[in-house]
């Protein structure tokens, strides 16, 4: 969720692990996230009169977005640049000791991250975003395809759960005569990376190696499935926005102008 979302979330559950939940008040709101997708999430809390915290790593000291908060922490000291934005469980700590109400994980590094979520509510720090539940569900590439076959949605030819070596690839192709081009996709995270398309089957193993790759560096994890590659398909998204009492949909919006499988 943007920036712009923050207003459906004024009034926020405290935790999400039984039944109807007790909410209160956003005073203090952290983004999990650096650069441009910070400050905006910044700018949004500032329009609703809530304090901002930034975590910047050790390379982003003089990050612009360190400077758009109220109040800005480092994270990762010992860790890789990106690493820095993926320990969890070093910026639920930060978020504590420094009386942080809400975490905003922006988009890419831990929105998708189950684990976080689920931190953030043992530890009584909503995580806007939905609830860890869903977002499990939904998070799971391989689970959503399982969800949405079990309610006869129609997909593409794809692998039922993770795939970890080469092997289980080329053992899906095989079983499920499904003919290149094919698509490796990180199983969790989005925003186009740790994705290879594979028109050949020679370019098999190199492809499933990099997508792995890119996944563990921007996700922290290196699980990818496989699908039938479909060129040029129009893509339409609905979005959904709930505070977890109403909900709405945003209309459809046409994303099918990319740029390196990501939207422009």
């Amino acid at each position: 969720m943007r920036g712009a979302s923050l207003r459906a979330f004024r009034q926020v559950r405290r935790s999400q692990t039984t039944g109807r939940f007790p909410r209160r008040e956003i005073k203090k709101l952290m983004a999990a996230n650096r650069g441009e997708i910070a400050i905006r999430i910044f700018r949004a809390g500032t329009e609703l009169g809530i304090r901002t915290v930034a975590i910047y790593s050790k390379e982003d000291m003089r990050s612009v977005h360190r400077y758009k908060a109220d109040e800005s922490y480092l994270v990762g000291e010992f860790n890789t640049p990106v690493g820095a934005y993926l320990d969890y469980k070093e910026i639920v700590r930060v978020a504590k000791e420094n009386d942080v109400d809400a975490i905003h994980p922006g988009y890419g590094f831990l929105s998708e991250n189950v684990h976080f979520a689920r931190l953030c509510e043992a530890e009584g720090i909503a995580f806007v975003g939905p609830r860890s539940d869903v977002l499990n569900q939904f998070g799971d590439k391989t689970l959503a395809r399982q969800l949405a076959t079990k309610h006869s949605v129609p997909v593409v030819p794809g692998t039922e759960s993770e795939v970890t070596t080469l092997e289980e690839v080329k053992e899906f192709l095989t079983s499920q005569n499904v003919e290149f081009p094919v698509i490796i996709k990180a199983a969790h995270g989005g925003g186009g990376r740790g994705m290879r398309v594979v028109r050949r089957e020679e370019d098999l193993a190199e492809a499933l190696e990099r997508a792995q790759s890119e996944a563990t560096s921007a996700f922290g994890n290196p699980a990818v499935f496989v699908e039938k590659f479909v060129d040029r398909p129009r893509h339409v998204e609905v979005q959904i926005l709930s505070d977890g009492h109403e909900t709405v949909h945003l209309y459809e919006r046409d994303c099918s102008v990319q740029r390196r499988v990501q939207k422009v």
